[in-house]
């Protein structure tokens, strides 16, 4: 539950969300090329982002699974060292999993987050990405665009864009990791910075 000290503003319920997902399920199965010789499962896979991304992107995958009957492969990436911020910050840096169960050259990747904002966290991604392999295409996924980029990265599939201010954050929670679903806007709290993402 978003802090009560925020005054939170609920964008998405757990219904949107779910709602969202299954719109975005259908898009990534609208990119499969049925002329391509090798099996979706050989060619595609998705991709998600420390840490929220990671379930959504798993979410993502049950429901192409029960659309179309093929269980894409899933990946785990954490872009923490890849951040163009991180000699910046004072504390050690939490590193998470990363774990690419397949060889990403060649493939079409679907690379899921939770919010985009100044798109220097999307800029790690490919980063960290391109490290790995040569993808043939990378397809960039987010429940969230908000619209401030300091660089030039640009979601593919978005599920909402809402411009905020400077002083506002957009918490994607999932329950999961939170215990419940939603996506909410709330204030920043005066001590930090807005989040660069």
């Amino acid at each position: 539950m978003p802090p009560p000290n925020r005054a939170p503003a609920q964008l998405m319920t757990a219904r949107d969300l779910e709602r969202t997902l299954d719109r975005m399920a259908q898009q990534i199965l609208e990119r499969i090329d049925p002329d391509d010789a090798r099996a979706p499962t050989e060619a595609f896979a998705f991709v998600g982002m420390q840490t929220r991304g990671v379930h959504l992107a798993r979410r993502l995958q049950a429901r192409v699974r029960e659309q179309a009957g093929v269980t894409l492969p899933l990946g785990l990436l954490d872009v923490t060292m890849y951040r163009d911020d991180v000699r910046l910050q004072l504390e050690q840096p939490r590193i998470q999993a990363t774990r690419i169960p397949f060889d990403v050259t060649g493939r079409h990747l679907v690379l899921v987050d939770d919010v985009v904002c100044t798109g220097r966290t999307g800029r790690a991604a490919l980063d960290a990405l391109m490290d790995l392999g040569r993808p043939a295409s990378v397809c960039f996924l987010t429940i969230i665009d908000r619209r401030h980029r300091e660089v030039p990265i640009t979601p593919d599939l978005v599920g909402r864009s809402v411009p905020t201010l400077p002083d506002e954050e957009v918490r994607v929670e999932v329950e999961e990791v939170d215990g419940e679903d939603g996506v909410w806007l709330v204030s920043s709290p005066p001590s930090s910075a807005p989040e660069a993402r």
